[in-house]
């Protein structure tokens, strides 16, 4: 009971910290403010305010595709839950020596035998290629939709308040 009440003051916690930045998907995805910059400077100046001001949805964005990139990869998915699930069971059941006829196995035994199988299977996952991948695709969303989103009126009053 402590740990569900635990579980909800965390969620409550999060949602007031970082979901209370994120901006609505109607300004978001809002088509109207959809332009071409100019140049090389109104293109990096849109995507300096515009990360900024929708830091909220970007790191949502980057969220789901990581989400997506570990529940595409099978192999990544098996080899993260072997790992994990290892590290909780031989915490949770194996705390103490266990004496099997002549041999004492150990915590250090059940963790060497752990990262023996599970490292190997987590490297032929190609856990750095899926990091690539999402610093890519997330690299291609967030500054394209900053570059093409032209800041709104509230810009113009930002600059203003940062010089007084």
């Amino acid at each position: 009971m402590e740990a569900l009440i635990r579980v909800a003051d965390t969620l409550k916690s999060f949602r007031e910290t970082r979901l209370s930045g994120l901006r609505p998907p109607t300004e978001f995805f809002d088509y109207h403010r959809i332009s071409r910059p100019a140049d090389l400077n109104q293109a990096t100046s849109r995507i300096s305010y515009n990360t900024r001001y929708f830091s909220g949805n970007y790191g949502l964005i980057v969220a789901i595709l990581a989400v997506y990139a570990i529940l595409t990869n099978y192999l990544l998915l098996i080899s993260i839950a072997f790992l994990v699930l290892g590290f909780a069971a031989i915490n949770r059941f194996a705390p103490d020596a266990t004496q099997f006829g002549e041999h004492t196995v150990t915590q250090k035994h059940l963790y060497t035998t752990l990262f023996v199988i599970g490292i190997p299977l987590l490297w032929l996952s190609s856990p750095i290629a899926t990091i690539f991948w999402l610093i890519g695709a997330s690299g291609v969303l967030i500054i394209g939709h900053a570059s093409l989103i032209e800041p709104g009126i509230e810009s113009d009053y930002a600059s203003i308040q940062e010089s007084v």
